[in-house]
């Protein structure tokens, strides 16, 4: 007899989350999600990833529900289904799958076991994941991890992290601490030379010596500006997994004052990002 497929429930339909849904609802899941108050836009990616509108306690009742929102509204969206979860007769697992620090998880972790749930620790690496998975994974850590590592039979790619809770979110932590961190680096830099005069002069140095570098930076740097909002809280959960006393932490911190600046002005003047994309443009040969 045929294994019984689980329900799932995916929140938020962001670009990330619906991506994730497509790929499920693809390979023949249910696919739920909270829709009411969401943007037009949230609701059209979720139309077409064919995500289905649920209440707190349909949400509660799927066999994994999967949180991917901003770091900052993850713990808030586990204490907001904590009701529901706690109210349902069978239990569902619970995933964290924010970029958001261990300490944060335990966090998480605690308010769904308090509410009776089973919980996994996530963290995706990747971009919104297309036909070809391979590109993107949900990394998957703690006793139940295997519980959601059956979704690879459905679309996905689940690698299995060895570890406790909290080990997935410390390799999403290394992870974008290495490249989004070294993209606001790039975004710092880009930025003085633009105003000290020398960009052209950079371009040119770095087309020569650090051709890899600078195609890298040009490639990832126009696609951060729509992102930037989102990476402020990600920056500051980085921050917080090094440790407050430990050096490097204060560079997530300034990283996190960057992105919230640049995400401020791609809702505004648009002076900086301009700036940046003039920037990628110039290198655009020499990268």
């Amino acid at each position: 007899m045929a294994a019984t497929k689980p329900t799932v429930a995916v929140i938020a339909p962001g670009m990330m989350g619906s991506a994730v849904a497509a790929r499920l609802t693809q390979h023949g899941l249910v696919v739920r999600s909270l829709l009411a108050g969401r943007s037009d836009a949230s609701l059209k990616r979720a139309r077409a990833a064919g995500m289905a509108d649920a209440t707190p306690a349909e949400i509660a009742a799927c066999d994994i529900i999967l949180s991917i929102v901003p770091p900052g509204e993850a713990l808030g969206l586990a204490e907001q289904l904590a009701p529901a979860i706690r109210a349902a007769s069978r239990k569902p697992v619970y995933v964290d799958c924010n970029a958001v620090s261990p300490d944060t998880v335990l966090r998480i972790d605690r308010v769904v076991r308090e509410a009776g749930g089973v919980f996994v620790d996530g963290g995706i690496i990747g971009p919104p994941p297309d036909p070809d998975s391979s590109k993107t994974r949900l990394y998957l850590s703690g006793p139940d991890a295997a519980r959601v590592a059956v979704l690879g039979d459905y679309g996905l790619s689940t690698p299995v992290q060895p570890g406790p809770v909290g080990a997935a979110s410390a390799m999403k932590m290394s992870y974008a601490g290495i490249t989004k961190g070294f993209t606001a680096l790039g975004a710092a830099m880009m930025l003085a030379a633009t105003r000290a005069g020398t960009a052209d002069a950079l371009i040119a140095e770095m087309g020569v010596s650090q051709k890899a570098l600078l195609q890298w930076l040009t490639t990832q740097m126009p696609k951060m500006h729509s992102k930037a909002y989102r990476w402020v809280a990600e920056m500051e959960e980085i921050a917080a997994f090094i440790g407050p006393d430990r050096p490097g932490s204060g560079f997530y911190t300034a990283a996190a004052d960057l992105y919230r600046a640049i995400a401020a002005d791609f809702e505004g003047p648009n002076a900086e990002t301009a700036a940046l994309n003039a920037f990628c443009e110039k290198a655009g040969g020499k990268g």
